[in-house]
């Protein structure tokens, strides 16, 4: 019986596990955008999102949101908090550095569902089901087909031009013998 079992143990330890998935984490916020196996990936979403979630106090807890020294010291806290429990859980300050200055002011507004994974091809050595993992905001091919709206496109009909063209030269054709 498989009773209180949800965490997919990996086949590792759980030293080995956790320093994994902190690896993966760091590579993920660092570069927005990993390959790994679908199993990992789902692993990584659950460690991985909390920590996005926890670094938006960062903006939440603003020091331009209070309004006087009590509430000052209190954003403050909250801050520095929040920056720990990041690092805690990341354990390398450039990743920490580059999710407070560039990946939680771009999610600050979403309430959740920060990664998004693509399935791919199985990996030939061992038929692994692989995918792709990537921060939701960072993918230009996403984000600019939300944005853009079709601006000049020309429309697109299912009939032939080439029948109006020759009806045009129809037209001149008799002008011309007429003179």
């Amino acid at each position: 019986m498989r009773h209180r079992d949800k965490i997919n143990h990996l086949g590792r330890k759980y030293g080995h596990r956790k320093s994994m998935l902190t690896n993966m984490a760091v590579s993920l916020i660092m570069n927005h955008s990993i390959n790994t196996t679908l199993a990992k990936a789902k692993e990584l979403r659950t460690f991985v999102e909390p920590i996005i979630t926890a670094s938006k106090d960062d903006i939440k807890y603003s020091e331009a949101n209070a309004a006087d020294d009590k509430a000052k010291e209190f954003n403050k806290n909250k801050r520095m908090n929040a920056h720990r429990y990041c690092f805690a859980r990341l354990r390398d300050k450039g990743a920490v550095k580059h999710l407070f200055e560039e990946i939680t002011p771009k999610v600050a507004e979403r309430n959740g569902g920060y990664t998004r994974i693509l399935k791919t091809v199985t990996r030939l050595g061992d038929n692994a089901k692989m995918c792709y993992m990537e921060l939701v905001d960072f993918n230009p091919n996403y984000s600019n087909a939300k944005n853009k709206v079709k601006a000049s496109a020309p429309k697109a009909t299912r009939r032939s031009r080439k029948k109006a063209t020759k009806a045009e030269g129809a037209d001149n054709a008799p002008e011309s013998k007429a003179e």
